[in-house]
């Protein structure tokens, strides 16, 4: 390679490495102003993230593919609609969750029922569950069969939920998120995610009675 090549390379390295430790603000900008190497940064940081909630929720590497591409198509297609009244990663989580919403209103998810009151409940995660997703990790051959027949009484019991509730459940317990990053995400109040998460709880345990 001749001197001017190298020239050439390291600058392109150089600018692929700028553009990496770029933050957030930086990229969408330079994204929305025709930039593609710097959305394509932005669909590295955040592709595991939305390919596992696809994932977790559809239960199907077809449908979730499918999901992933269509999520960051419209990202890139409303991405001069992006006014920074959030972070990205909330934005395009929203689009994440709105396209796996409608991907399983489409496949006949039943609808949700009125949300009730709490009396009393807090809507905490509840730890049975958290137990339960501890003993599909465990380490003992035993406990792995045990663990992979209780997911699979779980991934029953969550297809009975309504796609919001699944939603709910899904981004508290698998993705690990605060109720008000719930609520931001999907364009509702804390105290309404509050409720899903209650019923959603409420169906699994009468679902899973008895399972152990």
């Amino acid at each position: 390679m001749n001197s001017m090549g190298m020239s050439a390379a390291l600058e392109g390295a150089v600018g692929y490495r700028a553009v990496q430790k770029a933050d957030e603000e930086v990229l969408v900008r330079q994204a929305q102003a025709g930039i593609r190497p710097a959305f394509e940064e932005l669909v590295r940081r955040y592709d595991r993230d939305v390919l596992r909630l696809a994932l977790n929720l559809l239960r199907g590497s077809e449908d979730a593919r499918d999901i992933y591409q269509e999520v960051f198509l419209r990202a890139y297609r409303n991405l001069s609609r992006f006014r920074f009244e959030c972070s990205f990663y909330t934005w395009i989580y929203r689009i994440a969750t709105n396209v796996c919403l409608d991907h399983l209103r489409r496949k006949g998810t039943r609808r949700e029922e009125q949300a009730p009151q709490l009396e009393g409940a807090d809507g905490a995660a509840p730890d049975f569950f958290d137990q339960q997703m501890e003993h599909r990790a465990a380490a003992n051959p035993e406990h792995r069969l045990l663990g992979q027949e209780l997911g699979e009484h779980i991934t029953a019991a969550l297809d009975g939920l309504s796609p919001r509730e699944r939603m709910v459940f899904e981004l508290k317990h698998y993705e690990g998120l605060k109720l008000r990053a719930i609520g931001d995400i999907l364009g509702t109040s804390e105290e309404t995610v509050k409720n899903s998460l209650f019923r959603a709880t409420r169906k699994l345990r009468a679902s899973l009675d008895g399972v152990r």
